[in-house]
Formats: C-alpha cells, sequence, structure tokens
C-alpha cells in the first residue's frame, strides 16, 4: 500500500497545510512587494488561520507557553493587518511559538493550519 495523503493523520494534514501556507506567504509578499495593508491571497490565508487559532487558544487552560503564543499571534495578526504581510522574523517567531507550545495546542485543527502556513 502507497503512502498517500489519505493516510495521513488529521494533525498531519493541518500541519502540512499551515506549512505549505508560510512558505507560500513568503514566496508571494516577496514577489509582489504588499504594502500598505494591501495582502495577497497566501497573507490572507495566514491572517484567517492566525485568527482562527486565537479563537481556540481560549478553549485551552495553560500558561505562560500559550500566552507568548497569544502574543505572537497578536502580532502576527497586526503586522498583516498593517502591512499586508508577515515579515520573515515573525514567521520565525511564529514557528518557535509554535514549537514551544506543540504538546498543548497539537489538538487543534487552527494550530496545524498555521503551522503549515510558517513552514513547520
Amino acid at each position: 500500500m502507497s503512502k498517500g495523503s489519505d493516510d495521513l493523520t488529521f494533525g498531519q494534514k493541518v500541519v502540512g497545510r499551515l506549512i505549505a501556507a508560510i512558505n507560500n506567504t513568503h514566496v508571494e509578499v516577496f514577489n509582489s512587494h504588499a504594502v500598505g495593508g494591501a495582502t495577497d491571497s497566501a497573507a490572507q490565508d495566514l491572517l484567517d488561520s492566525v485568527r482562527e487559532l486565537r479563537a481556540d487558544l481560549g478553549r485551552l487552560r495553560g500558561g505562560f507557553e500559550i500566552a507568548a503564543l497569544e502574543e505572537v499571534l497578536a502580532s502576527v495578526e497586526d503586522e498583516i493587518t498593517r502591512t499586508g504581510h508577515a515579515s520573515a522574523s515573525q514567521r520565525d517567531r511564529l514557528r518557535q511559538a509554535l514549537a514551544d507550545t506543540y504538546t498543548l495546542t497539537s489538538v487543534l485543527a487552527s494550530a496545524g493550519a498555521v503551522a503549515a502556513q510558517v513552514g513547520m
């Protein structure tokens, strides 16, 4: 039996989509030079995923790791809203915050979506 996308767990599929979206955001923003709030589709996808994860975080009981992730998510949301993209440094911060909270957020589909969009 070949290992196809149907053999992946739900979490693996979500993380894969988030990684793809993060990588696409970087490429599309680099090529389009979005400024002044003009958001390309990849940046919009990341923004939508970030907002969904922020809403889902309210369902978790966590300590400082969740608070740190929320802070990074708010910062990324603000940057995309203001500039139309998330900078490489913001995506790096988001990757690290997701990695730090993986055991707490791995059950959330929205966390997987954000992770896929930032290249995790």
